[in-house]
């Protein structure tokens, strides 16, 4: 079975769990936490894909890695590792953000610019973007982009909405094409 239609399978189980315990956000911390460790961490990933590790080593590893975990997320990953379908956690919480983000009617974005954002215009900018998007509020992550020469792009689900100085330029000169035909 393809290994996305797994890992929504698990993640929608994971949320339905959290819906029922009033835990969600509880929830989604944790595994951001555990997405950190998997996605950053490949020592850890090719710890777990040694088959001659037994899985009860493996889960006192896991146990003791991620000590501050929910007890939920802990249960889940060691059912994983039972499984042998640890290699589904990145997109399995990707999954459940995604569920818990529709829930609770929040977005994600990501905005690129040349320097960091101040506090104050993150926070203008997911006001003005929560409103385009129809969301309630909107959580910003701010990437850096030296290749930008001004301006900022701003990256919500598939949408991207480039008010960057290179695309406004790209603009003009398509423009000046277009006209001097």
């Amino acid at each position: 079975m393809n290994k996305d239609v797994v890992a929504k399978r698990y993640g929608s189980a994971l949320f339905q769990l959290a819906k029922e315990q009033d835990v969600v956000d509880t929830i989604e911390q944790s595994l951001r936490v555990v997405k950190g460790q998997f996605v950053g961490n490949h020592d850890l990933q090719k710890f777990l894909q040694i088959p001659t590790i037994t899985k009860e080593t493996k889960k006192q590893f896991i146990r003791e890695t991620f000590a501050s975990i929910s007890d939920a997320v802990l249960n889940l990953l060691f059912l994983l590792i039972d499984r042998h379908r640890d290699d589904i956690v990145p997109a399995l919480v990707d999954d459940y953000i995604e569920r818990a983000n529709e829930y609770r009617n929040i977005a994600e974005a990501t905005v690129y610019s040349v320097r960091p954002l101040t506090e104050e215009e993150t926070k203008a900018l997911a006001e003005l973007f929560a409103k385009k998007v129809n969301k309630e509020t909107l959580r910003v992550t701010n990437i850096v982009d030296s290749t930008l020469l001004g301006g900022i792009k701003v990256r919500i689900g598939n949408r991207i909405y480039d008010g960057s100085l290179s695309s406004k330029l790209m603009n003009i000169q398509r423009e000046l094409e277009i006209n001097s035909l």
